[in-house]
Parts: C-alpha cells; sequence; structure tokens
C-alpha cells in the first residue's frame, strides 16, 4: 500500500496544499512564499528521501511566522497520515551531521507520543534573522510543530555551531536523516507493529 498523503489547510493567515510520498527518492517541489524555508524544506525532503510538494502562502507581509508554522503543522499531519499504524517500520533512529563548523544530532521515536526537547543552540541565535526572512527562533517552532503533529518524540541537540545559516541547515537535515531511517520498513519485522503495547 502506498504511503502518501495529501493535505490542504485553509485559515485566515495561510493556505497550504502538502503532498508526500515516503518512499520516494527526495524529489522537491518547495514554495512557502520564504527562500530560507523553501531552502530548508528542500532539504529536509532530500535528505529524508521523501517526495515533498508544498505550496504555501500566508500573511507573510505581517511575520512570516503564520506561514512557516502552518507549513510544519501540515508535513507532520501528512507525515502521521501517511506512515497509517506503522506496521512494519523501523520506528527508533538517530543522525549526527556536519555542516563546517555546525554539528547537530537528530533522534527520533515514532511513538505516536508527540514530544521535542531541542538543546545547545548558542544564546542570540533565535533573534539571527537568517536569508532575510526567517528568524533562528522558528527552527525550533517548525521541529515542534511536526513532532506534534506526526506524534514524534524528538530530541534534537546542537552539538556546536558558529554560522546562524550553518546551525539550521545542519539541525534540518540531521532530522531527515533520521526521519529516513525512522520511517523505513525493517524487513525482519515485515507486518509487525514495533510496539509491546500492539499499537503506535
Amino acid at each position: 500500500m502506498a504511503r502518501t498523503a495529501t493535505i490542504k489547510r485553509e485559515t485566515s493567515e495561510s493556505s497550504i496544499e502538502l503532498s508526500l510520498n515516503l518512499d520516494g527518492t527526495g524529489k522537491t517541489n518547495i514554495d512557502t512564499s520564504v527562500p530560507f524555508y523553501n531552502h530548508m524544506m528542500t532539504a529536509l525532503g532530500k535528505h529524508s528521501l521523501i517526495d515533498l510538494d508544498i505550496k504555501a502562502h500566508g500573511d507573510t507581509d505581517i511575520d512570516v511566522h503564520h506561514t512557516v508554522e502552518d507549513t510544519a503543522i501540515v508535513f507532520g499531519e501528512a507525515l502521521k497520515q501517511a506512515l497509517g499504524d506503522k506496521r512494519g517500520i523501523r520506528r527508533f533512529a538517530d543522525a549526527t551531521v556536519p555542516l563546517d563548523e555546525a554539528l547537530a544530532k537528530a533522534v527520533i521515536d515514532i511513538s505516536g507520543r508527540p514530544y521535542a526537547v531541542c538543546t545547545g543552540e548558542p544564546e542570540g541565535f533565535e533573534y539571527a534573522m537568517i536569508g532575510g526572512h526567517f528568524t533562528g527562533s522558528m527552527v525550533r517552532h517548525v521541529m515542534e510543530s511536526i513532532a506534534f503533529h506526526a506524534g514524534l518524540c524528538l530530541h534534537l541537540q546542537l552539538i556546536a555551531g558558529r554560522d546562524p545559516h550553518h546551525i539550521a541547515e545542519a539541525e534540518f537535515k540531521a532530522v531527515a536523516r533520521a526521519l529516513r531511517f525512522a520511517i523505513e520498513p525493517d524487513p525482519r519485522i515485515q507486518g509487525l507493529i514495533p510496539s509491546t503495547k500492539g499499537s503506535l
């Protein structure tokens, strides 16, 4: 059965249309109207091997916050929908990814119990303006939104980093790489749910 999802979300603040295929090759077509976020979501698709198509726009004349957050919410919802009952997946995964001086580690459990812990970002990173529109604080907000709406337990740790662009990109790529392995079918448990409870 295809592990795909398409979700549309319309609010007074944003309009999101998102499609994904968990068993893709990382092909992406991203237009969020926020250039740096396009870059990050393209990296997320590429390194998770999730085919990802996003068309999003909103009240970016006020701030990019609503469009960025709502896109992350829809991505999380689509991820949860495409995973179904999570039968046969690896469930747990981690990845450590460098980008020049930056180094980020992500650990994921597709547990059905949403939780997000983000640590290690340098003081002031949350105020850094990346690409003219995207603040460093949005990275954590995106990760929390994805985790809570997909039902993931996500621990994201920045181990090292100085440049805000490098920090954000290492964090997105670490999450992407961990997500790739967590959602991957495990041939040893084909058809089984990886939980002692019998459900996730």
